[in-house]
Parts: C-alpha cells; sequence; structure tokens
C-alpha cells in the first residue's frame, strides 16, 4: 500500500513538538493536550483544523477583542488539495484560518509507525520564536468510541 492509500481517512491530533536545531531543546508547540483533526480524503482534498490546549472560554456571550485574538492564536485551521511523493506529503492551501497561508504550499515529511503518522515540517523559522526548528505533529487514526 503506497502512501497515499495510508493517510486516506481521518486522524487525531496527539502532540505537537517543535525541535530547536541549534540547541536540540523540544517543547510542546501547542501545549500538553492539543486537540485537533486532519481528514484526508480519496479525492485529494486535505481538511485540518487544530486547538491548542487549554484554552480559555471567553467570559461573556461574545469574546472581548483580547480574547478573540487569543482565541485565534490558539487554533489553525485550513483545507485545499494535497499531492504525495515518495515520503513527502504536500498541503496546497486554497482556504486558510489566516490568509498567509491561503495559495501555500505546507510541505511535510510523513513516517508511519502503527497507527500514527508523524508529519514533519523541513527546517524552517519557528512561528513563535523565529528560531530554525522542526515542528512535528503526532496524529493517531481516528476510531470512533467503542471501535477496535
Amino acid at each position: 500500500m503506497g502512501m497515499s492509500e495510508r493517510l486516506i481517512g481521518t486522524w487525531k491530533l496527539i502532540s505537537v513538538k517543535a525541535r530547536d536545531l541549534d540547541t536540540g531543546e523540544e517543547r510542546d508547540a501547542w501545549g500538553p493536550n492539543p486537540k485537533g483533526y486532519i481528514n484526508y480524503a480519496p479525492d485529494g482534498r486535505v481538511m485540518v483544523i487544530n486547538a491548542r490546549g487549554g484554552r480559555t472560554k471567553p467570559k461573556g456571550p461574545a469574546p472581548t477583542p483580547q480574547e478573540a485574538a487569543d482565541l485565534f492564536q490558539g487554533m489553525l485551521a485550513y483545507a485545499g488539495s494535497y499531492s504525495v511523493n515518495g515520503d513527502t506529503v504536500t498541503h496546497h492551501v486554497d482556504v486558510s484560518w489566516n490568509e498567509t497561508w491561503t495559495g501555500a504550499d505546507m510541505v511535510r515529511i510523513a513516517k508511519f509507525d502503527g497507527d500514527r503518522v508523524h508529519l514533519s515540517t523541513r527546517p524552517t523559522p519557528d512561528p513563535v520564536n523565529g528560531r530554525i526548528s522542526v515542528r512535528t505533529m503526532t496524529w493517531e487514526r481516528f476510531k470512533p468510541d467503542g471501535q477496535k
């Protein structure tokens, strides 16, 4: 089975690790309990939504401007097509929560480990601190409750 076939389906986010290439330091880039899903469809489309662990709900029925900014910075969402070349999967983003990603290609190196797939960036500036790092998102194949 090729990588395209192995990717198809829904995956639940387990962790997001950022490893600084200069220091080797690794951190939980989205906190200890991030939430999220990625879906690779057989028609070549990908959809992603992630939220940082421990996000705070607004105090009122609508978020204040600061609460809205904090919520925006604690999530990401995008969709587009995807292509596979060897162990590389590229997400071709055509809609995103952050317009800087719309029209961009998100290149990930995939490594499978049982029911998990690790998708790693190439060495690039970390969006938090600007240092060159590799971010690895670990996903587990989604199984509805009660399914083994």
